[in-house]
């Protein structure tokens, strides 16, 4: 055999076997992952989204620890936290959203009637409302949520003075930016419904509006999950830590929350071991979601109490409130059917509210929602 027909030969064996190897390798050794697709979620008929709950639920919400797909995560990650004050007047009832906020802040507005800042990031609700004015320290708790969280309010406290939230709004840069005032944006992304609860309400408990619009404005001004300059919402925010629930229940049954001793807005809680979530009652009557039709629950209740004054500015009746939430005070915890005592801490207006034991450990929150009841700290809350 001549050398050239060696050489071909040996050629051909050589590419033949480096065929093999590389099968072998590619195959065996080191296989080509496949890009992983993430669906996005499907638009519902009442327009709000819809995530496919098969999915397995690996994926903790930086809220509230609560466990999602990475379906939902992918959604909830194109945006920014939304604060969205919701009022909660007798005329108001039943509310519609609070059910899919990740947190939800309650405290007294005026005259003894509380309000809500109900936070959403990891979940849409198809409608928020009736969706009422700022106060200076609902602005103060939308603050932790990044330099530019999307706070939505109809107006707002403006007398000159210690509660003047729309000055400081203004003060603080969000103007036509993250502040989502119906007063400066209107219909289409907020709406008066007249006829939502079948009878006649005064005309200021009918604003309403949904997360995805409320989001669609901020993503119009350049606030996704990144601002204008490019900053992600979290590089700053302080996340809680999260656990499972306890195997251990405690044997806390209910908690009633007077606020200002009117039964009208008096709230309760009452613990439900089987599902280990407290059941919400405002005004002795189950407190319920006008869409879902389902009792408003929450896996963390939080009591905060706070030094409460007026704010003597001038205005009618003296009815503005302003609170210490800066600083540090006493808090109680209820979780897993136990009470624990605690102390908070805010060291600034965008500091995130800090939580810690009778040893000084933070506490470690159950994975879902967590409700905020700030009080006075002459209120006598009663656990039974």
């Amino acid at each position: 055999m001549k050398a050239s027909q060696k050489k071909i030969i040996l050629s051909v064996l050589l590419f033949v076997l480096s065929l093999g190897l590389s099968y072998v390798f590619f195959t065996f050794i080191s296989p080509i992952k496949k890009a992983i697709v993430i669906t996005p979620p499907q638009k519902l008929a009442n327009g709000s989204l819809g995530f496919d709950e098969s999915l397995p639920k690996t994926q903790a919400c930086p809220l509230n620890g609560m466990l999602y797909s990475k379906q939902q995560e992918a959604w909830w990650q194109k945006h920014r936290p939304l604060g969205v004050m919701v009022e909660n007047h007798q005329e108001a009832r039943p509310q519609s959203g609070l059910s899919f906020a990740d947190v939800v802040y309650e405290a007294v507005a005026e005259g003894g009637i509380t309000r809500f800042l109900a936070l959403y990031y990891c979940n849409d609700a198809p409608q928020v409302g009736p969706v009422r004015s700022a106060r200076t320290y609902f602005v103060d708790f939308i603050s932790e949520y990044a330099d530019y969280p999307l706070y939505a309010h109809v107006g707002g406290a403006n007398a000159d003075g210690p509660a003047d939230a729309l000055g400081q709004i203004s003060s603080y840069g969000w103007d036509g930016y993250n502040d989502l005032n119906q007063f400066s944006i209107g219909f289409p992304t907020y709406w008066r419904d007249y006829d939502r609860l079948g009878h006649t309400v005064a005309t200021e408990h009918t604003m309403y509006s949904t997360t995805t619009k409320l989001w669609d404005v901020g993503k119009s001004r350049d606030l996704t999950n990144v601002d204008k300059d490019g900053a992600s919402w979290d590089t700053k925010f302080v996340k809680y830590t999260f656990k499972d629930d306890a195997s251990t229940k405690g044997s806390v049954k209910s908690i009633h929350i007077p606020f200002w001793d009117d039964s009208n807005y008096a709230v309760d809680w009452t613990y439900d071991s089987k599902t280990n979530l407290f059941k919400r009652s405002n005004g002795g009557t189950a407190h319920i979601d006008m869409d879902t039709k389902k009792q408003l629950t929450a896996k963390n209740i939080v009591v905060l109490y706070m030094q409460e004054s007026n704010a003597d500015d001038g205005y009618e009746n003296n009815v503005h409130l302003l609170y210490v939430d800066k600083g540090t005070g006493k808090a109680t915890v209820f979780m897993d059917g136990k009470q624990v005592a605690a102390t908070w801490k805010k060291a600034s207006r965008t500091a995130r509210t800090l939580l810690s034991d009778a040893s000084g450990n933070p506490i470690v929150f159950d994975r879902g929602v967590i409700w905020f009841e700030v009080v006075s700290t002459t209120t006598q809350v009663t656990v039974k």
